[in-house]
């Protein structure tokens, strides 16, 4: 009798962990039709309405470089340019945060929500980042492209500062 039950929760604990991975993939948005196809990813108009609270200083920016070295790094590049080499290896094509035009579209509070939620490949973030630190990556990814654009090169004709 005690070998039954044993078969029997062994086969249950193994039903479960079949389950388990079917409702965390219900958490995340459907980036996917049913065809396959990309669908249109929509962020919730509340969701999409949230203002980053903090301010783009010294502080909140290093916070976040830090975080986007150890958690975004490796899929959209050492310095955001969108080629790391996890996403290399797996052939995904990324944003190049440098290009303005990248994210001049999407909100914070957006941008907010697929760090949270994840997309596509990308996994959320909500359950390993506090609030905060995803905030403190949105300020960062902003001031990347807002230095470039400032960074750019001088014309040939124009002389460099020294």
């Amino acid at each position: 009798m005690s070998r039954n039950f044993g078969l029997v929760l062994a086969l249950v604990c193994v039903s479960l962990l079949c389950l388990a991975p079917v409702s965390v993939a219900q958490d995340k948005p459907a980036d996917k039709s049913k065809d396959g196809k990309d669908a249109e990813f929509k962020v919730p108009p509340e969701d999409a309405k949230k203002v980053n609270p903090l301010k783009s200083d010294a502080s909140t920016l290093a916070d976040g470089k830090k975080l986007f070295g150890s958690q975004c790094a490796l899929c959209h590049g050492k310095d955001g340019d969108g080629k790391g080499d996890l996403a290399q290896d797996m052939k995904l094509s990324m944003h190049d945060y440098h290009d303005p035009a990248t994210l001049k579209d999407r909100s914070d509070g957006e941008l907010f929500y697929i760090l949270s939620k994840g997309k596509g490949d990308m996994p959320g973030e909500g359950d390993r980042l506090s609030e905060t630190q995803r905030w403190e990556l949105i300020t960062y990814i902003r001031s990347i492209a807002v230095k470039t654009a400032a960074g750019t090169q001088p014309a040939k004709d124009e002389k460099k500062p020294q």
